[in-house]
């Protein structure tokens, strides 16, 4: 699965999954009825239409079925990163950050954090 688009929807079915894994459909019934007051029909057919796409995978012990994601946290968490980064602020990092710094919506802790990930990376670490 090379190109990973997920809607708000499938985020929170994976984010459950990523959480925890394999789920039966009524766990995940309660867990988004729970998070996000989802009817039980909205989360059977939201589940239907992400195995249909691949985006699940199913087992089926006895009358249960059991899902667990088909997509990794990591590669859909940078899939989505990339995809933002393009959208808003056209693949710039820098214009990202630059934003988020004239808005002071960087703490000193994050400021902190995003040198060290960048010491990391520029000695090959990452």
């Amino acid at each position: 699965m090379d190109n990973i688009d997920l809607t708000n929807s499938e985020w929170y079915v994976l984010d459950c999954l990523w959480e925890r894994s394999p789920q039966t459909v009524m766990e995940l019934v309660a867990a988004l009825g729970d998070r996000l007051g989802w009817a039980k029909s909205t989360t059977i057919t939201t589940l239907r239409r992400m195995e249909d796409k691949g985006l699940l995978l199913c087992q089926i012990q006895g009358r249960a079925k059991h899902y667990s994601p088909a997509v990794p946290r990591d590669r859909a968490v940078r899939r989505e990163t990339r995809s933002f980064l393009d959208k808003v602020y056209r693949g710039s990092v820098g214009l990202m950050v630059s934003a988020m710094a004239q808005d002071k919506a960087l703490s000193k802790e994050e400021i902190d954090e995003l040198y060290e990930i960048l010491r990391r990376a520029e000695e090959g670490q990452i």
